[in-house]
């Protein structure tokens, strides 16, 4: 790689106060403008969602699922398969839409699938092959799956450094040490590629040695995460954006699930208390 040398700011030769012109200013990323924060959904009367029994029954099953979601416990989806049309217009309406989106691309036997958290954090609506239904849990489990299946497919790559890579060899390396070693309930191990010197073509290397996967994961809460899946098992690549769209943080994670995207324990009490709300606004 060629690399142009930069012109010397300071003279050499003048000197004292105003003699030294600054020919380059300090520049800094602009960090995220706002966050997104909990928006409640425009609902309809009363009246309206009460004679709506099987959107009732649909909200009222998701509630029990977040009760039981809090304790540990992996309750089943809610399908949305016998709704009428104009109650799944008004269960959509309820639930909103969130933060968080996800993409399960088609592959190893597998149709696409879309994923939309609601405003009710860990409250999802999937929608694949099997049908559209909602998930209640930290993350959809098809997304977990689909990550696992492609670190057990992916053929490993010779890692032969091609010219232009620099230090993206010692990061396989580790990143290949700690997915050997991983164990499930370890903690998250994170690689900061940003406070690294990695050049565009160590990160070019590193992105084709590790692959990318099937799962593709938006959080928008604090200007913009975009995660993917890569081809090694339990393995991440979580970027971070501003509000122009500059990286300001860029990771490999290796972990069962990146804790960006999911919801906690603390988030499905708060999501269970705001639809309770819901439902109480409904039968008063």
């Amino acid at each position: 790689m060629n690399i142009e040398p930069r012109p010397f700011p300071i003279p050499v030769v003048a000197f004292g106060p105003g003699s030294q012109h600054e020919e380059e200013t300090l520049e800094y990323l602009r960090m995220p403008a706002g966050m997104e924060t909990y928006r409640p959904p425009q609902l309809p009367d009363p009246e309206v969602l009460a004679g709506q029994r099987g959107a009732l029954k649909v909200l009222a099953q998701v509630f029990n699922a977040l009760e039981a979601a809090q304790h540990g416990d992996t309750p089943p989806p809610v399908p949305l398969a016998g709704l009428a049309e104009g109650e799944r217009l008004l269960v959509n309406q309820v639930l909103g839409e969130g933060d968080v989106s996800a993409l399960r691309l088609a592959g190893l036997g597998q149709g696409e699938a879309r994923i939309q958290e609601s405003v009710y954090t860990g409250v999802w609506r999937v929608v694949d092959e099997a049908g559209d239904r909602i998930e209640v849990g930290a993350l959809p489990r098809l997304l977990l799956d689909a990550a696992r299946d492609d670190g057990a497919a992916a053929a490993v790559p010779p890692l032969e450094t091609p010219p232009g890579v620099v230090n993206a060899s010692s990061i396989v390396k580790e990143v290949e040490d700690v997915c050997r070693r991983w164990q499930a309930g370890a903690p998250t191990h994170v690689v900061n590629l940003t406070l690294l010197p990695m050049t565009p073509d160590d990160i070019a290397w590193l992105d084709h040695v590790i692959g990318t996967g099937r799962v593709q994961i938006l959080s928008r809460g604090y200007g913009n995460c975009r995660i993917t899946n890569a081809c090694r098992p339990n393995t991440w690549r979580v970027v971070y954006y501003n509000s122009t769209d500059e990286v300001i943080l860029n990771t490999v994670e290796i972990t069962e699930r990146p804790d960006v995207a999911c919801a906690a324990v603390e988030d499905l009490e708060d999501s269970a208390a705001r639809l309770a709300e819901v439902m109480a606004w409904v039968a008063a």
